[in-house]
This record gives structure tokens, sequence and C-alpha cells, in this order.
């Protein structure tokens, strides 16, 4: 098989493939590889590739495979993972030039688990620094190239800007990202892409640098609804070494995946809200919506207690304040080699008291309560995953945030799905947003296979 077809076969037909042996570890991994060779100088999704051991390891699994030893459907599927995710004795950057050679000293637990079933690391991707912005920049360590657009640097999406940009252009079947105001589904809307912002305590962040804690989830990033629901099943469960994690009952969400949308009532945005994003984006969520109500959806009106610019400043006050006190002695250390668009946004939390931070807590609590209430009987809250297609790198304004759609998820401790819904000038991807009840997955992901399979936009290539 061609490595351009086998670069953008989703993995759930990969997996297929595999274990029927019409493909095999070796040849996938090495399709790939080839890719990154070819293709990542100019892209830069990848900070390290792990060309060898990945080779290795294929060869290891395409033996298992042959031997009747396969540990699972996902044995000799290779994944990328975004350089917060530590491997013992690998070096992580967290995208900082300060921390080039820190070597990591454990595993984490979703990169254990990943591995054990089979899958193959092809190495590390680039993230904004301490995963801190939206845009998908790096100053520093560099900045990858949204392939949408062969001519002209854009912005990618962040802080998974080489997670988002190594799946749009096939260097990567899927790849993890993590989402603390946005950072899976920014690059996953700007790339043109499927990503899962999950729930605390559905993945285990053992083992990931924290930006902050409170506000912090992993999640798949994927090119189809069905391969996120997978990657997000091979991650999700208990992990003693993360506490959060141990109150929650397993979940599959392959159960209720096709059940389709009929009878589901789904709101849309509260209309205020519609003059944030641009025209083009707007055009493409209302025939979301249109499309969604053809299936069987009933498409509601809502009326939220509050608008999402109300929720940014609590929830940046917290991220400041969390990652401040992490990061604070590189933050405060004026020769350290950091990005300069960075420093201030986490240097903002030097001055954030306690009793501030204690009455963003709470108020994050009576929040998450009224959005409850507001959402009773309702299944899902749609949105635009971002306000503009990607823009132009020399158009960004690094004291905004693109996060106007995205941080209330976070905030709220809600769970979200964002995957592509049309495409606006230049063909560049827009994007929708499924954002349901905390712990509810398994409905974002059921309601974005409805949509996803009524529709084309996930099957797109790129230009070229």
């Amino acid at each position: 098989m061609p490595a351009t077809e086998l670069a953008f076969l989703p993995v759930h037909q990969l997996c297929a493939d595999l274990a029927a042996r019409r493909v095999s570890p070796v040849e996938v991994t090495q399709a790939f590889l080839e890719r990154i060779a070819a293709q990542d100088p100019k892209l830069g999704a990848f900070v390290d590739v792990y060309g060898e051991e990945a080779r290795l390891a294929a060869q290891a699994a395409e033996a298992a495979i042959a031997s009747g030893h396969a540990v699972g459907p996902l044995h000799g599927v290779p994944v990328a993972l975004k350089d917060l995710i530590e491997l013992e004795g690998r070096v992580v950057t967290g995208g900082c030039q300060a921390w080039r050679e820190r070597r990591a000293t454990r595993t984490a637990t979703l990169a254990r688990r990943l591995i054990a079933q089979g899958m193959i690391v092809l190495g590390k991707t680039h993230t904004v620094e301490f995963a801190m912005g939206g845009w998908g920049t790096n100053s520093v360590l560099g900045t990858p190239w949204n392939p949408w657009d062969p001519d002209r640097r854009r912005t990618p999406g962040g802080s998974s800007s080489g997670s988002g940009v190594a799946v749009a252009a096939g260097l990567a079947p899927w790849a993890v990202g993590s989402d603390t105001g946005g950072s899976v589904r920014l690059p996953a809307s700007w790339c043109g892409i499927t990503g899962l912002k999950t729930t605390i305590g559905r993945i285990s962040t053992y083992g990931v640098l924290p930006l902050s804690p409170t506000l912090d989830t992993p999640g798949p990033m994927a090119r189809c609804v069905e391969d996120a629901a997978l990657l997000y099943l091979a991650m999700q469960g208990p992990d003693p070494l993360d506490p959060r994690t141990l109150r929650l009952p397993f979940t599959d969400p392959m159960a209720t995946l096709r059940r389709g949308v009929r009878g589901l009532r789904l709101a849309r945005m509260p209309e205020g809200e519609r003059q944030y994003a641009s025209n083009e984006v707007l055009a493409a969520y209302d025939r979301s919506l249109a499309e969604l109500e053809a299936l069987g959806a009933e498409i509601v009106a809502v009326k939220l207690p509050f608008n999402f610019a109300d929720v940014a400043a609590a929830n940046l006050l917290i991220m400041a304040a969390e990652s401040y006190t992490i990061l604070h002695e590189l933050i405060d250390d004026e020769r350290a080699p950091l990005d300069p668009h960075v420093r201030p946004r986490i240097a903002a939390g030097r001055a954030v008291t306690a009793r501030a931070y204690i009455e963003a807590l709470q108020q994050r609590e009576t929040m998450k309560l009224a959005f409850a209430d507001a959402m009773e009987g309702i299944d899902a809250l749609l949105t635009p995953t971002t306000m503009t297609t990607a823009l132009p790198l020399e158009d960004v304004d690094q004291g905004k945030a693109p996060a106007h759609f995205t941080r209330f998820g976070n905030f709220l401790d809600l769970c979200a799905l964002a995957l592509p819904n049309g495409q606006g000038e230049g063909g560049l991807p827009t994007s929708l947003q499924i954002v349901c009840r905390g712990y509810d997955e398994a409905m974002a992901l059921r309601i974005g296979w409805a949509y996803e399979n009524a529709t084309e936009w996930h099957q797109r290539r790129l230009p070229g």
C-alpha cells in the first residue's frame, strides 16, 4: 500500500488491516517515519523522532502478531505524544529551551498504558512553552507550520500545536495532547482534525508536566471521531498515582457511538455569543445545526447564567496562580531563555493573593451548579470551536487569546469534542464544538459520530 494511503487510513481501519495481516507494523511505522523525514523539516511538528526505537518496536509487534501473541487491537499502531508527556530516560522539554536537555525519571501513566497495548511511539511533538498559549506559537523552540496553507505561515493552534499538525499532515495516525483552556480543541479546529477535551480524572495526569492541575486534562487528537473514541478508551481508567481517577466508573464510548442523535435535545449557543465568530465560521456553524436537526435532533435555545467571556477572568486567575506556583523559579530568573509572550502570562500569578485564588475556586463551584441547572434536559451545547479560521502569524495579537469558545469547558469541568464542519476562505478548516456534562464523553462522541457520518468534512485532504 502506498505510504500516503497508509498514512491517512483511519486508525480503526488500520487496526483491522494489521489484525488481518494485510499490512505489517513494520510497513506502517516505516511509512510514517518516511513522511516525517520528508515533511517535518518544513512543518516542524516534532521535537524529537524515535526512529530506531520505533522500527525495533514495529519488528517486535510484527513477530507477536504473526505468532498469535497480539496484546490487543492497537498492537502495532504508531502514536505521537505531546512534549509534556514523560518517558523515562527521554528528554521532556515542555516547550522550554531551558529544559532542552532535561530527562524524565518516570513514564506517564497514559504513555505506559498505550505502550502496554502495543502502540509504537514515533516521537514527541512541539508545544507552546509550558502549554501556556492558544495560538500555537513558540518563539524560542519554533512554531509548527499549519499544513492547510503551504505558502503562508498560519496559527496551528495551541498549546498542542505539534500534535495537531502531525495528525493533519499524516505524520502520525493520531496523537495525544492536553487541554487547560482549549489546547486540544484549538489545534483540532485550525488543523482540521478531531480533538476530545476530557473531564478531570478520566485520564491520569501522572507524568504529564502540569500547568494548572485544577484544569489540566489530557486528550486524544485524531482524524475522525471513532479514532478519537478508541484512543480515549485506551488511555482512561483508574490510576493509584492520580487519586482523581479512582472514584470514576470505567465507561466504554464504543457501546453508544452509533446510536445517532434522534430524540436528543441540543442547544444552540446564546445569540449574544455570535458576535465573537466570523461570518464564515457562523455559516458553517448554522449548517451544522441544520444537519443535526435533519438527523432527528431537536435544536433548542438555552439561557445561560453567564456569558462565555465572564468565565475568562476567573479561569485565567486560576491558571496564572497555579502555573506560577509550579514554575516561579524559571519565571523569576531573568536569564532563563523563555518565550517573551509566555513569561508575562505566568508571571501574572505572582500578584494573585490566596484570597483571590480561593474565591475563584468558589466561584467555579457556584457557576458549575448554575450551568447544570440551565442545561437541565439538554444533552449538549453546540458552539463553534474557534472564532475564526487560522490566522496568518503576523496578524496574531499575543496579548489576546483565541479561547473564547473553549475556556468555559475547562472552568466548569465539562467535556467537549471539536470536529471539522466546513471550510472558509482559501479552504481553511472550520470546526464545531460539542460540549457535554462532565464525564459524558460518550455523549459528545455519539453526537460527533452522527454528524461526521452525515458529512464529509473529516475526509478532506490537504492542498497539494
